[in-house]
């Protein structure tokens, strides 16, 4: 099959097979402009980058509606170079990069939208802050600090396993601290309405449990070239 028509196609099946009100963003971390360019002449704007320079390297490549979604872990030393250049950084994983990225935000005059990474999953290797310790941020009202950073939701992946039953609990988990945090007495969290998890292997399961944006690369993109 044309690459071309294959990456289109995909686009195109999976418009039609999420949910309305899901979200898709088109992981194409790793892959060539030209990939991406194709996706967007099928109607896709969203996309998800993970490493900074990378996406700096591409954004002028590109028409500029495209939307893009940090995916990645992000390090402190790279946040400046980061706002203002997406709509969404999906990946904020401790309190140290969230203040960080309020400050940057302020300096340069945006509001940066960001969810906040839990971790449930059973590699140490992922990041994220462990249910509790987001639970307890918000409970303690730590966000009413941020001035220029708006919390949109929550971000998680599930195990990395073929053991579907394992992701489906996760997956519940991750689900469980987002409406958890939405229903803390007199929270007032305006717009706090993300819930990002599922991949190309386990979205329909993420949808199932409550998904609001799936990241999905590989089923569109094909294997990522390192």
């Amino acid at each position: 099959m044309n690459l071309e028509l294959s990456i289109q196609e995909e686009i195109r099946t999976l418009k039609d097979i999420i949910p309305s009100g899901v979200k898709l963003v088109a992981v194409s971390k790793f892959h060539p402009y030209t990939m991406i360019q194709e996706a967007y002449e099928a109607g896709q704007r969203s996309f998800g980058e993970s490493r900074v320079q990378e996406l700096l390297e591409k954004i002028p490549l590109l028409p500029d509606d495209v939307e893009w979604h940090f995916i990645g872990h992000l390090q402190t030393n790279k946040v400046r170079q980061l706002i203002g250049k997406t709509v969404l950084i999906e990946s904020v994983d401790s309190e140290k990069l969230i203040n960080l990225i309020d400050v940057e935000s302020h300096k340069a005059g945006v509001i940066t939208h960001v969810l906040m990474q839990v971790h449930v999953a059973k590699e140490e290797t992922k990041f994220g802050f462990l249910p509790e310790e987001l639970l307890d941020y918000f409970r303690q009202r730590k966000f009413e600090s941020l001035t220029n950073t708006h919390i949109c939701g929550i971000m998680g992946m599930a195990s990395n396993t073929d053991d579907m039953l394992r992701v489906r609990d996760d997956f519940a988990e991750i689900a469980s601290v987002f409406k958890t945090i939405k229903n803390l007495p007199g929270i007032g969290l305006y717009g706090f309405d993300q819930l990002s998890m599922g991949m190309s292997h386990d979205w329909p399961i993420a949808v199932e449990e409550g998904a609001t944006i799936v990241r999905i690369g590989s089923r569109i993109f094909g294997e990522r070239v390192y």
